[in-house]
C-alpha cells in the first residue's frame, strides 16, 4: 500500500506580518500593527518602528504612571481631586465629566481613572496627566520600564486647539506591545494597581468594532482605543491596543494604529478587527 504523505504548514511570524500588510492596504493610509505572544515572545509587526499619533491610547500609559504614584504613596485612590470648570475640555472632545458637571466637580482619583480609561474622558485624562507631573514625567516613567518608543508631550486641551499637535503624542506599535507585556507581567505596578487598570481596560466602552469585533464572544480583551476627528478627508488616528486572553490561557498583546486614512470609519475599524483576528488565528489554530 503506497505511503500517504501529509504536508503540514506552520505559519511563521513572517507570514503573519505579510497578512498584516495585506489587510492594512484597505485603509489607504499609514497603518502600523504589532502582535506579541506574551508567554513566548514571538512577535510579528508591520511598520512596527514607525511613529503614529496615539490620541486616547495615551490614557493607558498615563493611568499606569498615576497608579505607580499610588503604589509609592504619593497619591491615594480615595483622595478627592478638584476638577475646575477651566479644566473641562471643549464640546468637540468626548467628556462625560464635562457633560455631567459643567461647572466643575470633586471626584476621587479612582473615579477619574475610570472616566479616563473605561469612558475615554478627555477632561479626566488631562487631570490625571496634571497629577502625574506632566508628559515629560510620564515619558520618563516609560523610559524607566525600558520603553523608548512612546512619547507623551501634550494634553487633550492642547490637541483640541490645533489638529497638528496630536502628532506630538506618538507611539511605535512594537514598543506599545512591549509596554502591554510589561504591564501584564507586573513591571512598574504593584499587583493591586495592575489588576485595577486591567479591569478598567476590560470594561472600556469604546471600540466595540475594533480589536474585539471578530473574536469569539466572551473573549477577554483589556484594551484602550484612540480616535481623532477627520480633517481634509483624512483621519489622523483610528487606534486600538490591548491584551487578548487566548483559550489556552496565554495572552496576545496587539496594537494597531491606522493613521492619515481617507477610508470611512467602518473600513478603518474593520482593518483593526481583521488584524486582531489574524493574530488570534495564528496562535490559536
Amino acid at each position: 500500500m503506497p505511503a500517504i504523505l501529509f504536508l503540514l504548514f506552520f505559519a511563521t511570524p513572517a507570514d503573519l506580518t505579510a497578512e498584516f500588510a495585506r489587510i492594512a492596504s484597505d485603509a489607504h493610509g499609514h497603518t502600523g500593527a504589532a502582535a506579541l505572544l506574551i508567554e513566548t515572545g514571538e512577535t510579528a509587526s508591520f511598520h512596527g518602528a514607525d511613529r503614529f499619533p496615539m490620541q486616547s491610547v495615551y490614557k493607558f500609559p498615563i493611568a499606569m504612571a498615576v497608579l505607580h504614584d499610588v503604589d509609592r504613596g504619593l497619591l491615594r485612590l480615595d483622595q478627592t481631586v478638584k476638577v475646575a470648570k477651566a479644566e473641562m475640555v471643549p464640546p468637540a472632545l468626548h467628556s462625560p465629566i464635562r457633560d455631567r458637571h459643567p461647572a466643575g466637580a470633586n471626584l476621587t482619583l479612582r473615579e477619574l481613572l475610570r472616566y479616563a480609561v473605561s469612558e475615554s474622558d478627555g477632561t479626566a485624562s488631562d487631570v490625571l496627566l496634571r497629577l502625574a507631573g506632566g508628559g515629560e514625567r510620564v515619558t520618563q516613567y516609560l523610559h524607566d520600564l525600558g520603553i523608548r518608543g512612546i512619547m507623551i508631550a501634550t494634553t487633550e486641551m492642547e490637541m483640541s486647539r490645533d489638529t497638528a499637535v496630536q502628532y506630538r503624542n506618538w507611539a511605535q506599535p512594537g514598543e506599545m506591545v512591549a509596554l502591554l507585556r510589561a504591564f501584564h507581567e507586573g513591571r512598574g505596578l504593584e499587583p493591586a494597581s495592575r489588576m485595577l487598570l486591567h479591569d478598567l481596560m476590560v470594561h472600556t466602552s469604546t471600540g466595540p468594532n475594533r480589536l474585539k469585533a471578530l473574536l469569539p464572544p466572551g473573549t477577554i480583551v483589556a484594551h484602550k482605543t484612540g480616535t481623532s476627528g477627520t480633517n481634509g478627508g483624512l483621519t489622523p488616528a483610528t487606534n486600538d491596543v490591548g491584551i487578548i486572553t487566548l483559550p489556552d490561557g496565554r495572552h496576545a498583546a496587539v496594537a494597531v494604529f491606522v493613521s492619515d486614512s481617507p477610508a470611512g470609519v467602518a473600513v478603518r475599524e474593520r482593518v483593526i478587527a481583521r488584524i486582531a483576528r489574524k493574530a488570534w488565528d495564528h496562535w490559536v489554530n
